[in-house]
């Protein structure tokens, strides 16, 4: 869709080079949704492409995760063979609501700041223990963690101006046994529910419980719990309220979904049999 009230677009290629941001300003990395539907409010884009970030940077201490990385560049990653939990990366991109062709355009950056309860980089990243970059509009450099940079259905810790440069996952994270459960009312659909286990090599579980709520929960237990444990775990740290509701799923089939799924990943990570 043309975005006919733009009048400037800006094509920094440093910090220092950010323009000040004002009123009608709108940070542009794949667009896909900014170019998606009317946008009459803005005047200005500030292309963030120029920067050339790279995409994805393999460390000692773990995996960074360039805002303006694209899901088909994360998908193609190779990853080492002791990442175990890599295979989540596949799956989160398939949990995607879009086309190959969106693929190659949408960020992972511009999927944690929609803040859709559905969003497979948040489940992918909060689950992985990931920690936000953000550059603060006053000069100043900010670090928080995915749980909590999304505060709710389209709501996140960004202030405006303020840009998400980059996720870092801890290298520990991604050697962790993992399991995923993702389901929607329809074979194609948006996530209705969006779960993932991990155990470390102390035997913690990390549960992280995503799109059925409208901000990621993460739950810690030493061990992998009995299953009214969990059960129990889940019904306290998730009150009603914080399931989400729209066309994909009500709250109550939500909630029952997260409390099934759990426990599917509980057994798996335990080493009994799928029921």
């Amino acid at each position: 869709m043309d975005l006919n009230t733009i009048t400037e677009v800006a094509h920094p290629q440093t910090r220092a080079q950010l323009p000040v941001w004002t009123a009608g300003d709108a940070w542009l990395a794949g667009g896909t949704w900014l170019f998606s539907e009317p946008q009459v409010h803005l005047t200005r884009l500030i292309d963030l492409t120029d920067f050339k970030w790279p995409a994805l940077t393999i460390g000692e201490t773990g995996l960074t995760i360039a805002a303006t990385c694209t899901v088909a560049q994360l998908d193609a990653l190779a990853c080492p063979p002791e990442w175990i939990a890599s295979p989540l990366i596949n799956q989160c991109c398939r949990a995607f609501l879009a086309s190959f062709k969106i693929w190659k355009t949408a960020t992972v950056g511009g999927n944690l700041c929609m803040s859709l309860p559905a969003g497979p980089m948040i489940a992918l990243t909060a689950a992985l223990d990931g920690i936000c970059t953000i550059w603060k509009a006053d000069g100043s450099e900010q670090h928080i963690s995915v749980v909590d940079f999304v505060a709710g259905n389209q709501r996140n810790a960004l202030a405006p101006g303020d840009l998400l440069r980059s996720i870092d996952v801890p290298l520990a994270a991604l050697k962790r046994r993992s399991a995923f459960r993702q389901i929607s009312l329809t074979p194609v659909g948006r996530s209705a529910a969006l779960l993932i286990g991990g155990v470390s090599s102390e035997g913690a579980l990390a549960l992280t419980v995503t799109a059925s709520t409208v901000r990621p929960v993460q739950l810690s237990f030493p061990g992998v719990p009995r299953a009214d444990e969990l059960q129990e775990a889940i019904l306290h740290r998730i009150p009603d309220g914080l399931y989400h509701h729209d066309v994909h799923g009500k709250p109550a089939w939500r909630k029952h979904m997260t409390l099934r799924l759990a426990q599917e990943i509980r057994a798996e990570l335990q080493g009994a049999a799928r029921p």
